[in-house]
């Protein structure tokens, strides 16, 4: 792999997997990062990997359902893998929004698709990042592994389980190599803060209410999103073509108890609130999400077979991890939340 194409490079999952290929890995080639800056695409989150990388890394500001600007990716960078990152991916957004996530995530997976089995003679890889929401929910035992069936319950899940569809039949078809990886929750550094890991240590520090859906209830498997991308890097160098490989972090946790020790961590890391108020006490219920599965959990145990992957992370590190990233890094937050660099985009790149 000379030429790694990555989509969706600037979002929170594809900037850790640029910031781990330059960083610890021992990827040598060069890495042409596609974006389109939405709303969570932000490329300051690899300002300093840029400057470092030098010539081993391109950004290009592109829309993967343009075939023709995406044709010119792959020629003028002579790009001989993908690792297909680019996705609309909050479950919210596409409950009250469904267009976006149809477009991006089914149409613009067939453009690189097409492209990539156009170009057959030199694509080594096409590795497909999707989601373990494609196979619904589980009850109170059990877990996802690689054949359960695809029961996807929101837009976002439905059109994700459909771009792996898509993969899947390019393979068997035309002959494309891929691999396709499902992974759990992910959560870590640059997360977008309207997910519930960041908006909770966010709004624990500052003192603010703790929305919690429905009864809290709901079960997660954690993985910490370091520990996602060794697993996808190593799926892709030497995972079995064709193949699927599930994703985990053997963390499973019902939401109001990620809650419960973010608010433990933030007591202990940041300072104490006004008062003497304590952050447990900021935690409220608020209606649950239409649709909203009950437990996710991850089998991976194929992936720790078949290539030796184990998450490094336990939950209470990982997040530990996450909440001083946040701690320390509040001008990256300020800039996110108060949508200076979007403006900051829009300057340089256009609306």
């Amino acid at each position: 792999m000379k030429n790694l194409l990555v989509t969706g490079g600037c979002g929170f999952i594809g900037s850790n997997f640029i910031r781990f290929l330059f960083e610890e890995s021992d990827f040598k080639g060069r890495v042409i990062n596609v974006d389109k800056l939405t709303y969570a695409g932000n490329p300051e989150s690899l300002a300093d990997v840029a400057e470092r990388a030098g010539a081993r890394y391109a950004f290009v500001h592109g829309d993967i359902c343009d075939s023709v600007a995406m044709a010119r990716v792959f020629d003028e960078y002579g790009v001989d893998a993908i690792c297909h990152f680019a996705a609309e991916s909050h479950v919210d957004r596409s409950i009250v929004k469904p267009d976006d996530f149809i477009e991006t995530n089914i149409h613009g997976t067939y453009v690189l698709l097409q492209l990539a089995r156009e170009r057959m003679d030199r694509i080594k890889l096409f590795h497909h990042v999707s989601t373990d929401e494609v196979f619904g929910s589980l009850g109170e035992t059990g877990f996802f592994t690689e054949e359960t069936a695809y029961q996807p319950n929101s837009p976002y899940s439905a059109s994700k389980a459909a771009s792996d569809h898509l993969v899947r039949a390019y393979h068997h078809t035309y002959g494309l190599p891929v691999t396709i990886s499902n992974c759990s929750n992910n959560y870590g550094p640059y997360q977008f803060p309207e997910k519930l890991i960041p908006l909770i240590i966010l709004n624990a520090i500052e003192g603010k209410p703790l929305p919690v859906y429905g009864d809290g209830l709901n079960v997660r498997d954690w993985l910490f999103v370091r520990d996602h991308n060794t697993a996808v890097w190593e799926i892709m160098q030497r995972g079995r073509r064709g193949q699927t490989y599930n994703i985990g972090g053997r963390n499973e946790m019902k939401n109001i108890e990620v809650v419960g020790m973010i608010c433990d961590l933030v007591e202990e890391l940041a300072p104490p609130l006004p008062g003497g108020k304590k952050r447990r006490e900021l935690i409220t219920f608020v209606k649950d999400r239409p649709g909203h599965d009950r437990r996710y959990a991850i089998d991976c145990a194929k992936l720790e077979k078949e290539l030796g992957w184990k998450p490094a992370e336990s939950f209470a590190t990982g997040l530990r991890k996450t909440v001083q990233w946040h701690l320390e890094n509040a001008t990256w937050i300020s800039r996110v939340r108060s949508g200076e660099y979007q403006r900051w985009i829009e300057a340089h790149y256009g609306k």
